[in-house]
C-alpha cells in the first residue's frame, strides 16, 4: 500500500475513531472487558497507535498502561503481579504499551532476566492469559514490526527533535546493535505464545499512518458485533441570557501574550 497524504489519513481516521467510539459504548452496555497489548522495538509506533485510539475515547473508560522498570519490591514479586491491577474492569479499555512480555524482549536481549526466569514466563505466559480469555476478557497482542533502516531514521529524528528526546534512553542506544537478537527473542516469544485463544497479529509499521489505519481496522472487524443504539442528550436552548466570567476576588486572570 503506497504512503497516504496526510489528508487522506486523517479523514480515514476519523472513521475509525467513529467506531472505536461505537465500541466503547458496546462495551459499557455488555460490560465486556478489553485489552490490547502493543509490542514492537523501539521507535515502531507504539505510542502513536495507542494515542490514536485513547485520544477518542472516554480517559475515565480507557486507560493506558505504561509501567516503568519494576521497583525492588515489585522485583520480589511473582512476575506477572504488578499488571494485574490495571487490568480493566467490566466495559473498560486497558492498552499496554509493552506488557507483560518485556520478559521475553528487552529484559531477555539485554540480560535483566535470567534464563530460567524467560523460560518459566514463557510456560506462564499462556496459562496466564487463558485464564483471562476464559474469564470473558476480550485480549489482543500486536506487534508493530520495523526494518532497522527505518528504525534508525526514527532514532536518528528522536536525537534531534527536543520534542521527542526524551523517548531515547541510553538502553535504546544499547539495543540498536542487538536487531537480530531481538528479532531471535521475537520468534521465541512467538512459538511459545501464539495460541488460538490468544493468538499474535503482526502489523507492518515502516509506514507508520497505514499501520495504525491496518490495526484499528483488524481490532474492529475482530470484535463481536457492536450494534448498541446511540442515546444523545437533549440540550434546550438556555432560559436566561448568557453569563460572562468574572472574579471578585484577589485571583485575576493572567494578561496573556496572545
Amino acid at each position: 500500500m503506497s504512503k497516504l497524504k496526510r489528508k487522506e489519513y486523517e479523514a480515514e481516521l476519523v472513521l475509525l475513531q467513529v467506531e472505536l467510539n461505537a465500541m466503547a459504548r458496546w462495551l459499557q452496555h455488555t460490560g465486556k472487558r478489553l485489552v490490547v497489548l502493543f509490542e514492537g522495538r523501539d521507535t515502531a509506533g507504539k505510542g502513536g497507535a495507542i494515542h490514536a485510539i485513547a485520544n477518542c475515547l472516554n480517559p475515565r473508560q480507557c486507560h493506558v498502561v505504561a509501567l516503568a522498570k519494576p521497583s525492588e519490591r515489585e522485583s520480589g514479586q511473582w512476575y506477572f503481579q504488578r499488571y494485574v491491577p490495571h487490568l480493566p474492569a467490566a466495559g473498560e479499555v486497558a492498552l499496554f504499551d509493552r506488557s507483560w512480555y518485556n520478559r521475553a524482549g528487552v529484559e531477555k536481549v539485554m540480560g535483566f532476566a535470567k534464563p530460567a526466569q524467560v523460560e518459566a514466563f514463557l510456560k506462564q505466559a499462556p496459562v496466564f492469559e487463558r485464564q483471562l480469555v476464559d474469564d470473558g476478557v476480550l485480549l489482543f497482542k500486536y506487534w508493530l514490526s520495523v526494518d532497522q533502516t527505518e528504525q534508525e531514521k526514527r532514532f536518528a529524528e528522536r536525537q534531534v527533535d527536543p520534542l521527542k528526546r526524551w523517548k531515547l534512553s541510553p538502553i535504546d542506544v544499547q539495543a540498536r546493535e542487538k536487531y537480530a537478537e531481538y528479532g531471535r527473542a521475537r520468534e521465541a516469544m512467538f512459538k511459545a505464545t501464539h495460541h488460538r485463544y490468544s493468538p499474535w497479529y503482526v502489523v507492518d509499521f515502516n509506514d507508520q499512518k497505514v499501520g495504525r489505519l491496518n490495526l484499528l481496522r483488524h481490532l474492529l472487524d475482530h470484535l463481536p458485533e457492536q450494534a448498541v443504539p446511540e442515546t444523545r442528550d437533549e440540550l434546550p436552548p438556555l432560559t436566561t441570557k448568557p453569563g460572562k466570567e468574572r472574579y471578585a476576588g484577589p485571583v485575576k486572570p493572567i494578561q496573556g501574550k496572545y
